[in-house]
C-alpha cells in the first residue's frame, strides 16, 4: 500500500533536526551519510552529511529529511506545514510542547472556534507544524 510521507530538506542540520525529532516523537531513527556511497558529493567534507534520514514512531508516523550539499541549490521549506492530529490529547501536548521549545509560535494550542485543540508553529529549524487534538464528537 502506498504511504505519504514529509520529507525535509537541510542544509548542514538534518542530523541535529532528525534527532531532534526523536526526542518529540520517540521511535527508531536511521542515517545515513554521504560519505557511505562513493561519488555522491563533490566536496569530500561534506561526506558526514546526511544523505537519507529515517525516522519512524512508535505510533506509525514516518518523517524523513536529507541535507542538501553544497553544490546543489537549496531553497529554505515555504508554503507547506508538517501536520499532527488525533485523539490523544497528552501526546499532542507533549508535542507541541517540545515542537515549540527553541520555535516560534503563530498560533497558540488552544481551542478553536471548532473545537478540540490547534496550534502552529514554526521549529527551531525553520520547519512549519501544525498540531490539532480532533473536537469531541456529541
Amino acid at each position: 500500500m502506498p504511504s505519504l510521507n514529509p520529507y525535509l530538506s537541510f542544509r548542514d542540520q538534518a542530523r541535529e533536526a532528525m534527532t531532534f525529532y526523536q526526542t518529540v516523537f520517540g521511535g527508531d531513527l536511521e542515517i545515513s551519510t554521504f560519505g557511505q556511497f562513493d561519488g555522491m558529493v563533490q566536496d569530500q567534507a561534506e561526506n558526514d552529511l546526511v544523505m537519507h534520514a529515517q525516522l519512524t514512531s512508535p505510533e506509525g508516523f514516518v518523517l524523513m529529511g536529507a541535507d542538501t550539499p553544497s553544490g546543489m541549490t537549496y531553497e529554505k521549506p515555504a508554503g507547506i506545514s508538517v501536520s499532527v492530529s488525533g485523539d490523544d490529547e497528552a501526546s499532542l501536548q507533549e508535542y507541541w510542547n517540545k515542537l515549540a521549545d527553541g520555535g516560534t509560535v503563530t498560533m497558540p494550542y488552544d481551542t478553536p472556534p471548532w473545537g478540540g485543540k490547534f496550534g502552529m508553529l514554526t521549529d527551531r529549524f525553520g520547519i512549519d507544524w501544525m498540531v490539532a487534538l480532533n473536537a469531541q464528537q456529541p
